[in-house]
């Protein structure tokens, strides 16, 4: 229902990362698969999770779902080192470890370098056929059909920086995280309690808006998302006002909102 109202196309969904088999985490994962088979789906879809992932899930898959249109594939992944599970032509998806009171994964997505752009009026300046842009995107100079060698940084401008955001929850604050998210472009953590309530947070395996923003400064973070929030708090932005005394560039998470993650320029 959320997907829909945000007007997200489900069919285009090839990759559910699930971070812990919490309830609040995890159990609107069948209604979504069951969802996709009505609605005609053919392509396999692969989910990833901590250990316990195939227990919990193939047997409710084979008998709520049984002869559904397409494949799901159960993938469990380690959950005490960081590892390296999803590596296509446009990006790496990295689990990391989390600490909370089971297994807990959070995730690191990060963008493969694109290929610079080739200059429209290079092309028509030197004549360089259509067979040839690619290569000359791999870098290759051009040479005319006069023998005039036309350097490739004259033909081509550079590509948009590689993208990378980070989702981590639930956790105590783990600061040893912070050497793989160094210079991330948004990171996602969770920040359940206020620091006057961290008793609270080590009982609960949560953390602080303040150890999120700690979290942020640490890894050189552009920009901080919070949520998670404790039902304690009325006012969340008593927790928003917490992390922006560490890190200013902080926003708070809301149910359907879209934060879009510019270019590094």
């Amino acid at each position: 229902m959320q997907l829909r109202r945000s007007r997200t196309k489900m069919q285009n969904i090839n990759n559910i990362f699930i971070t812990h088999l919490h309830g609040d985490h995890c159990f609107g994962l069948l209604p979504l698969l069951s969802t996709l088979a009505l609605l005609g789906r053919t392509a396999d879809i692969h989910v990833w999770g901590p250990a316990g992932l195939q227990s919990v899930f193939q047997q409710q898959i084979d008998y709520f779902c049984a002869g559904m249109t397409y494949t799901v594939h159960l993938h469990e992944i380690g959950h005490t080192e960081p590892s390296l599970i999803l590596d296509d032509r446009s990006l790496t998806v990295t689990a990391l470890p989390l600490r909370h009171r089971i297994p807990c994964v959070g995730y690191l997505f990060r963008e493969k370098p694109l290929l610079p752009h080739i200059r429209r009026d290079a092309i028509d300046a030197f004549g360089i056929p259509v067979s040839q842009i690619n290569n000359i995107k791999a870098g290759m100079d051009w040479t005319t059909p006069e023998g005039d060698v036309i350097p490739n940084h004259l033909l081509t401008t550079p590509a948009e920086p590689p993208r990378s955001y980070a989702y981590l929850s639930d956790t105590l604050y783990a600061p040893e995280l912070a050497t793989h998210l160094h210079d991330i472009d948004l990171l996602y953590h969770e920040a359940t309690f206020l620091s006057e309530h961290q008793h609270l947070a080590i009982q609960t395996y949560h953390s602080t808006a303040l150890q999120a923003a700690m979290m942020a400064r640490e890894c050189n973070a552009r920009q901080l998302l919070i949520g998670h929030f404790s039902s304690r708090y009325n006012d969340e932005n008593l927790l928003l006002h917490e992390a922006q005394t560490i890190f200013p560039n902080t926003l708070l998470a809301s149910e359907g909102q879209r934060i879009t993650i510019n270019y590094n320029l």
